[in-house]
């Protein structure tokens, strides 16, 4: 039987008040895109607004690039697909077998206080499906609650790290940090050395520490759906 995901975008560009641009980071789009879609799964995007969704352009500098975000530059179907992402407010849990959420710097400014992401998340949750974030996008756990307790609560996570956030020197630009945030709201948090892939996995919720991690939390999701 074939298998349905949503990967859910940020729709926010703005870098705080810095006048530079963010949004989702083009790997951590890629990676876990290719690693699904080429095992048979079916991937519909979603972002908070519908239609484009604003690529970090730092993660189109040439440093930067793999050969998923290579392949997804000459990739006419999923570019297609990126044109025409749904409002997340019309996507359906029913509809997919888990959820997973990409991140960039700009989700923790738009899907972290997004009460339709919130829901969205519970929703897949008590339906017993997965749901899996990467980088930053553990930063939409914020204010997500499950029997009124922080869904992160007692569960083993992992996130964007503060050294990495430090090295970015963005610090003092986001309105919260990942590491900090998992941490206050009682989640087992751990880490490995600044951007190697590690990906951690509590039953339904699995969480990614960084880009490199993009593929390895794809993996993880495979095995659970």
């Amino acid at each position: 039987m074939s298998k349905k995901v949503l990967f859910v975008l940020t729709s926010h560009d703005e870098l705080g008040n810095t006048g530079k641009k963010t949004g989702f980071w083009s790997e951590e789009l890629a990676a876990p895109y290719y690693a699904l879609a080429d095992k048979g799964v079916e991937i519909i995007l979603a972002s908070v607004k519908g239609g484009q969704p604003p690529i970090d352009p730092k993660s189109e500098e040439a440093s930067f690039q793999t050969e998923t975000t290579k392949r997804m530059d000459n990739d006419a179907v999923l570019l297609e697909k990126l044109k025409n992402t749904i409002p997340l407010e019309d996507a359906k849990m029913e509809e997919f077998d888990a959820v997973f959420y990409p991140g960039g710097h700009g989700p923790l400014w738009d899907l972290a206080e997004s009460k339709i992401s919130q829901q969205l998340i519970v929703d897949f949750y008590a339906a017993n499906k997965p749901v899996a974030f990467v980088c930053h996008a553990p930063g939409v756990l914020k204010d997500v609650k499950v029997d009124g307790e922080y869904l992160v609560k007692g569960k083993n996570v992992t996130g964007f790290t503060n050294t990495e956030e430090e090295a970015v020197e963005l610090t003092n630009i986001v309105p919260f940090l990942v590491e900090d945030m998992l941490i206050k709201n009682g989640g087992i948090y751990t880490k490995i050395a600044d951007w190697n892939p590690y990906a951690v996995v509590d039953g339904l919720l699995v969480t990614g520490q960084n880009p490199a991690s993009s593929e390895k939390v794809a993996e993880e999701l495979l095995k659970l759906i």
